[in-house]
């Protein structure tokens, strides 16, 4: 019986020795994991003068909701823009025509000077022989509380037609 107990006694042994090794093993690991993660924590902190990541993480949120706040007031500055330029005048229209057929060429003109609502001015210039007259009229919705002739018209619906965005894109690549 003897020979029975010291063989399981070595096999208890052997069994607490590999057990041992196992968790010696495992150890290794998870040390190495530890490491790593120390190593990462302290580049992530490293530079913010704070010890705690606790201290961090609210600071990146003040950061982020300022960073939010931000956003939206320049949001809503480009909305004031945009309308802005809506309500700007910046599309032209062009119509040159000859005010007296029997004499001259084309040296009478429209200009329509609006905005996305059709609203501005229209400027025109009769040319005859001996002069020029030149008229501005106020445009409200394509209409002005002048008469408007043909090549006004023309000149306001020419000036409609192009979107505001276009016509600045257009200025630029002058």
């Amino acid at each position: 019986m003897r020979a029975e107990h010291t063989e399981t006694l070595y096999a208890a042994i052997a069994a607490v020795g590999l057990l041992a090794v196992v968790l010696l093993i495992w150890l290794a690991v998870m040390s190495r994991r530890l490491s790593r993660l120390s190593r990462q924590y302290r580049a992530m902190i490293d530079g913010t003068g704070v010890a705690d990541l606790e201290t961090v993480i609210v600071g990146l949120q003040q950061r982020a909701a300022g960073a939010e706040r931000e956003i939206g007031r320049l949001s809503d500055g480009l909305g004031r823009l945009e309308e802005k330029v809506r309500l700007s005048a910046g599309q032209i229209g062009v119509v040159r025509y000859n005010a007296f057929k029997e004499q001259g060429s084309d040296l009478s003109f429209a200009v329509a000077i609006v905005n996305d609502e059709r609203s501005g001015v229209v400027l025109s210039g009769i040319h005859s022989r001996d002069e020029t007259f030149v008229y501005a009229k106020p445009v409200i919705g394509g209409e002005s509380s002048y008469p408007l002739t043909p090549e006004e018209r023309q000149a306001i619906e020419q000036a409609g037609r192009q979107p505001a965005a276009a016509a600045a894109s257009r200025h630029e690549r002058r």
